[in-house]
């Protein structure tokens, strides 16, 4: 049976993206990946047409300092495979000017396809900075495939999952404090839409501005601000990623006596396959809230897979 949409031969340099994709029932246009799309399981079948230029294995403070030169020096962090892009005869390339640190940027593949491919291929670039631009972010994506209605529908569908949660705390007037740390060395909290996550899950989220890119901050600020909740989630790292370095905040002046720590609030989450991937798993996000910050009114599922809570 034919397709109601048309194939059109996609490249996605983003793993949100690349779920995006998929999400909207569109894996089969699906021709290259980037290095870092794993989600869902069969895209990394898929030839990867990017790496990083950082090595594995770094921990935070490394990573940082790499990051860092590379750009000091006006270099790339991720390298684009502009041979492989061709091989691929992609219609539509999508890709991202949120972060340069996070993904290959809209600039590296400007730069690297410019009058290069054979055919002209529609370069779609996505900059979300709250739930709302997410959202738009699918539509974006659904109209360049030429598919509105299923991106229609997946916005509506996931929007009825926050109003869900939206409703359940209509009447619940505890809003604890929350500190998400998005960087463990230097420390970093985090920003953009993750703010109006924890605000939606019934937080209140401390040190960082809705809509604003994610800050740096003093350990003091944190001792000061004395959360309610810690959520640890480090943009890339997994769970396990994320335990290799958690001494770094153990070892920090006055930890143990902040009100988190001694109430048994702080958590580990997975910020590389949920929080910092701004596509349809984002209100997988804030489920994930929704239960930390409110145990007693939420049960998802997400425990011991999405986060964990950390002793100390």
């Amino acid at each position: 049976m034919k397709s109601a949409h048309p194939y059109k031969r996609t490249i996605s340099l983003l793993p949100a993206a690349t779920e995006i994709v998929c999400a909207l029932g569109l894996e089969d246009n699906l021709v290259g990946r980037s290095h870092e799309c794993d989600f869902p399981e069969p895209v990394k079948r898929l030839p990867a047409c990017s790496a990083a230029n950082i090595p594995d294995n770094l921990g935070s403070a490394a990573i940082d300092q790499k990051v860092k030169e590379l750009l000091h020096d006006a270099l790339s962090i991720y390298t684009v495979n502009r041979e492989k892009i061709k091989e691929l005869q992609p219609d539509v390339v999508i890709t991202q000017a949120q972060c340069e640190v996070c993904a290959v940027s809209l600039d590296d593949v400007e730069e690297a396809l410019k009058g290069y491919l054979d055919k002209e291929a529609t370069i779609v670039s996505l900059q979300p900075n709250s739930l709302q631009d997410i959202f738009n972010d699918i539509r974006t994506v659904a109209n360049a495939l030429d598919a509105h209605e299923n991106g229609e529908r997946l916005i509506e569908e996931l929007t009825e999952r926050v109003d869900i949660i939206r409703h359940k705390l209509k009447f619940i007037e505890a809003k604890p404090t929350v500190a998400c740390i998005e960087w463990l060395e230097p420390l970093m909290i985090s920003g953009n839409w993750v703010p109006e996550l924890v605000g939606i899950a019934g937080g209140t989220s401390i040190l960082a501005e809705a809509g604003q890119h994610s800050p740096f901050i003093k350990w003091e600020d944190i001792r000061k601000a004395d959360p309610d909740i810690i959520l640890v989630m480090p943009c890339g790292f997994s769970i396990e990623r994320t335990l290799r370095e958690m001494d770094i905040l153990l070892g920090q002046p006055g930890f143990s006596e902040l009100k988190a720590v001694k109430e048994s609030r702080l958590y580990i989450a997975d910020g590389n396959q949920y929080f910092n991937r701004p596509g349809p798993r984002i209100v997988d996000s804030i489920e994930i809230l929704a239960e930390i910050i409110h145990p007693k009114q939420f049960i998802f599922g997400y425990e011991g897979n999405g986060w964990i809570k950390f002793t100390v």
